[in-house]
Parts: structure tokens; C-alpha cells; sequence
């Protein structure tokens, strides 16, 4: 992939994923797998491409006022406990058994869309 692929690709997650709320990471994954990347390196790499992204976005939301901090805390607690668990479970997860989960949750979110 060429540097100007990859700047426009980095582009559009961001975009997407300021848009949805979400998305950046879906994206992102089949970026990396080819790029070369095995399942559990794109997921990893994903997580820390769409962190700044997502950092920077919610302090702009926050300024602007479109987000009351004290609404995250029922899903910030547990997100990161969450996090941390993610990052021993993945260690141990075949790329085989993530990329079979990460497939199922894509059609899981697709579906979810049509039928609201």
C-alpha cells in the first residue's frame, strides 16, 4: 500500500469513526491484515490507532459540550477493567479463534443496524 493510501485510509477512519462513534477500528483491522499483519497484530495496532483519534475527538466534544463526563461513568469503569482483561485474553487467543470473533461481532453490529 502506498504512503498516499495509507494517509487517505487514515483519513477516512478517523472521519468514520468521529461520525458513528465507532467504526474506526473495523476499519482499520483489514487495513493492517493487509498490510501483512497477522489477526492479533492488526487488532492490537487498531487499538492503538484509534485511541488518539478517539482521545482527541472527546476532549473536542467535551469543550464543545456535547458530552456531560459524569454520563461516561456508568461505562468508563468498566471499559477499562475490560480493557485490561482484553489485553491477557488476547495474548492467548489464536488468530484463527479472533479472527473468527471478530467476523461474527461485524455481522453481529451489521445486523443489529437493519433490524432498527
Amino acid at each position: 500500500m502506498t504512503t498516499i493510501k495509507k494517509f487517505f485510509s487514515g483519513f477516512i477512519i478517523g472521519t468514520i469513526n468521529i461520525l458513528l462513534g465507532a467504526g474506526g477500528g473495523m476499519l482499520t483491522v483489514p487495513l493492517y491484515k493487509k498490510m501483512g499483519m497477522n489477526q492479533k497484530d492488526a487488532q492490537i495496532n487498531a487499538v492503538a490507532t484509534i485511541l488518539p483519534i478517539t482521545f482527541i475527538s472527546a476532549v473536542i466534544y467535551i469543550l464543545n459540550g456535547s458530552v456531560k463526563i459524569s454520563d461516561t461513568y456508568i461505562y468508563l469503569l468498566p471499559g477499562l477493567v475490560g480493557s485490561i482483561l482484553g489485553t491477557f485474553v488476547i495474548k492467548k487467543t489464536s488468530n484463527n479463534i479472533l479472527t473468527v470473533i471478530f467476523a461474527l461481532f461485524m455481522i453481529w453490529a451489521g445486523v443489529r443496524l437493519f433490524l432498527k
